[in-house]
């Protein structure tokens, strides 16, 4: 029931305890609930203001049209009481919200505790069941107690607002063979167009569940039962904006935009996109392998799984960088306590057919040489892989598309698993350098990490006259922030990005990223209007003649290799190909084929 603008804000925060009936002559008092969390506070009160008293805030389970939403919600926690064991039961109750659900565990003799990260909740609880109530202020993922303390884990629409990872790992711990993971909530039970949603999946969670090693019980849809609550609760708001209002100290924006939320979720019932359900788990049997969300503290351990898959390290300098700033995720797959898997992602900001979109690159996938033969689905790969696009990428999900650049066999293994299928493959280009003599008609100018309002001017336009010819393309965004980030402000590697311009007026004709090793000069990057690419490999194959390089080269997707091709040189195909998600509902593998426009430097993390 608890729908807000920020869904974070009541995490675990939905369950009232049960009050005595307060006469409406009492509102005049100030709101009990005018301390709570928005929009707790506006359900608590308008409920208070409709029917005397508030009973609870989770959703109704209306049986017809004449029940009252006290009968429905009574109905809903009845529902949920059934599928317990009988006492003497240890219960850990994630979310206890106001106390109600823990009050009445407790009267019908379960040892319960309750837990919530919010404090104003907690002390509510406190002024009403006294202050010795089991109860206490943590979140599920900071919750510390021994193993296998309670019996069963019950989350009562709280399971929206916290990681399904976090659920059924907490879950394993503390729970022994055979205990009982229940879950009552709102789910998504389909994702069909870009947006980032709140609610998990139901079908991931059920899949995921079963890789921890819970087998599914029961499996009850209840969203026809549950949908009514929305109507009531549009109800409740206008009939008593006002009083809220004054109550609570609230703006009309407030309500406004609160109004708003309950409408979109009515609709989203109403076109099956939401739903509501429940779902009883049973500890099944302790999986070999453990998935979790890398967590910054176990860093260490994945520089050394790093070491021993790729031969050198990750500093972590570069890490920071490449994961550090809240724009990437990891997912690790441990066995004991020792990670043997890594499946790492960072966020791209991308063009999609012109439309601004986010992404992930799919990098550092690892596993520990003694498990790597395990390639079916019940490996570390396959477990990591197939999690990674449930929980992050697709329609719904915080990124749209996901990619990356395996190798040929990598690709192969994850085709047979039906994790990935192929969008296209990266083509090498190769020139001889040229000689150190200028071309009189354009100059270069050597850009570095500070840089004058002019100068990122002229690369946040370089980038749009590259944006306007790809509108039919997916291309990653290399305007001056993207381009000081990936390439001035590498911690290890050295770039040479350069703006050739024309020599008399000064325009801008594009941008080179350069890198010089071993192997020759790589052109890196380029950000330019498409018909600017000869000038640019000409400057680039300059360049590398004065530098003494003994060759120059680039690796493009195959669908753009013609704007090389017509430079001259040589080209030849790579083992290198780029994947598609096809494990998570999002654009299909036809609509991305042959559409990226991917260079070394949206590969190259050297």
């Amino acid at each position: 029931m608890t729908k807000t603008v920020n869904h974070n804000l009541v995490q675990d925060s939905r369950h009232y305890r049960q009050t005595g009936r307060i006469a409406s002559s009492a509102t005049a008092l100030p709101s009990p609930f005018k301390d709570l969390t928005f929009p707790l506070n506006v359900y608590a009160h308008a409920l208070l203001l409709q029917e005397g008293k508030a009973t609870y805030l989770h959703y109704g389970l209306f049986q017809n049209n004449k029940t009252s939403l006290q009968v429905a919600q009574q109905f809903s926690t009845d529902l949920l009481m059934a599928r317990l064991p009988s006492p003497p039961c240890r219960i850990l109750e994630v979310g206890v919200g106001l106390g109600t659900t823990l009050s009445l565990l407790n009267q019908r003799g379960y040892d319960v505790h309750g837990i919530t990260p919010d404090a104003q909740q907690i002390a509510y609880i406190q002024r009403n069941l006294g202050s010795g109530a089991s109860v206490s202020c943590h979140s599920l993922q900071n919750f510390k107690v021994q193993p296998e303390s309670f019996d069963v884990v019950l989350l009562q629409e709280s399971a929206q607002y916290i990681e399904p990872l976090v659920i059924f790992n907490k879950a394993l711990d503390l729970l022994p063979l055979p205990g009982d993971l229940v879950i009552i909530d709102e789910f998504a039970l389909k994702y069909d167009e870009a947006g980032i949603e709140g609610l998990h999946l139901l079908n991931d969670m059920v899949a995921l569940a079963e890789r921890f090693g819970f087998e599914l019980v029961e499996r009850m849809d209840l969203s026809t039962q549950a949908a009514p609550t929305l109507d009531y609760l549009l109800r409740f708001t206008a009939t008593h904006r006002q009083s809220l209002i004054k109550d609570l100290a609230l703006t009309d924006e407030q309500l406004a935009q609160l109004d708003e939320s309950n409408r979109t979720y009515h609709k989203k019932y109403a076109s099956g996109h939401y739903g509501y359900a429940l779902l009883h788990f049973r500890k099944k049997m302790v999986p070999k392998w453990r998935l979790k969300i890398l967590e910054k503290n176990q860093t260490p351990e994945m520089f050394s799984l790093f070491k021993k898959t790729f031969h050198h390290d990750m500093t972590p300098a570069t890490w920071q960088w490449k994961y550090g700033s809240n724009s990437g995720r990891e997912i690790g797959v441990w066995q004991e306590n020792q990670l043997i898997a890594h499946y790492g992602g960072v966020s791209r900001e991308i063009l999609f057919f012109g439309q601004p979109q986010v992404a992930v690159q799919i990098g550092d996938v690892m596993v520990d040489a003694s498990v790597r033969g395990m390639l079916t689905r019940k490996g570390p790969f396959f477990l990591m892989a197939a999690t990674f696009p449930e929980r992050f990428v697709g329609y719904g999900k915080p990124y749209l598309v996901g990619f990356g650049f395996p190798n040929e066999r990598a690709m192969k293994v994850a085709e047979r698993l039906g994790l990935y299928a192929e969008v296209g493959h990266m083509i090498e280009h190769s020139w001889k350098p040229l000689s150190k003599f200028p071309l009189w008609g354009t100059r270069i100018h050597l850009i570095g990490r500070e840089q004058t309002d002019f100068t990122i001017t002229i690369a946040d336009q370089c980038w749009q006259h590259m944006a306007a010819d790809l509108q039919q393309a997916i291309i990653g965004v290399r305007d001056w922030k993207y381009l000081q980030h990936r390439y001035l402000e590498h911690p290890n590697q050295q770039y040479q990005v350069i703006l050739v311009k024309n020599r008399f007026s000064g325009r801008a004709r594009g941008i080179l990223i350069l890198r010089f090793d071993p192997e020759g000069c790589e052109i890196v990057d380029l950000i330019a209007s498409l018909v600017e690419i000869p000038l640019l490999i000409i400057h680039a194959r300059r360049l590398a003649g004065i530098q003494g390089a003994t060759r120059i080269y680039c690796h493009i997707t195959e669908n753009f290799s013609t704007y090389f091709a017509i430079t001259g040189g040589t080209q030849k195909s790579t083992n290198i190909r780029i994947p598609a998600t096809t494990w998570s509902n999002g654009p299909t593998p036809e609509t991305l084929k042959n559409r990226w426009w991917l260079m070394s430097g949206d590969k190259d993390f050297r």
